[in-house]
């Protein structure tokens, strides 16, 4: 005949698991209710954080236009090389009416790089001057 402390104590057990089932049921239910909400919330995140990227480009993008009242000011390379032939400089002379590098006349020139702002107002003040005022230029050291 079995112990009546063991019947007892299995009969105990039993209970408490069947109540601690019953108790943990919502739990786990709303546990994983939260988990999938928390997943679908990361899935905006991330959506939302390539939209803000995509975003900050086009801001950037925007912001490299000159923002100032000025003419709006464009260089091709192919017409730098013009200038600097109808006035008849070297890319050194050039260079030096500019006030900038021979290397950055080359540079542009080749259309590696292009001017900043500064100096496309300078090339732009250039264009309306002839051979004999850039040679005065050069002579007279501006």
């Amino acid at each position: 005949m079995p112990n009546i402390a063991s019947v007892l104590k299995d009969e105990i057990t039993r209970l408490c698991r069947k109540e601690i089932r019953a108790q943990l049921e919502p739990i786990r239910s709303s546990s994983s209710t939260y988990r999938r909400d928390i997943a679908e919330l990361k899935r905006r995140l991330a959506q939302l954080e390539r939209e803000n990227t995509r975003l900050q480009k086009g801001i950037a993008s925007k912001k490299e236009e000159p923002t100032d009242n000025g003419p709006k000011l464009r260089f091709v390379p192919k017409g730098l090389g013009s200038l600097r032939k109808r006035l008849g400089l070297s890319i050194e002379d050039f260079a030096t009416l500019l006030g900038v590098s021979p290397q950055s006349i080359y540079n542009w020139q080749s259309g590696k790089t292009v001017p900043r702002r500064a100096q496309l107002e300078k090339l732009a003040a250039v264009r309306s001057i002839g051979k004999r005022e850039a040679r005065q230029m050069l002579e007279s050291g501006e």
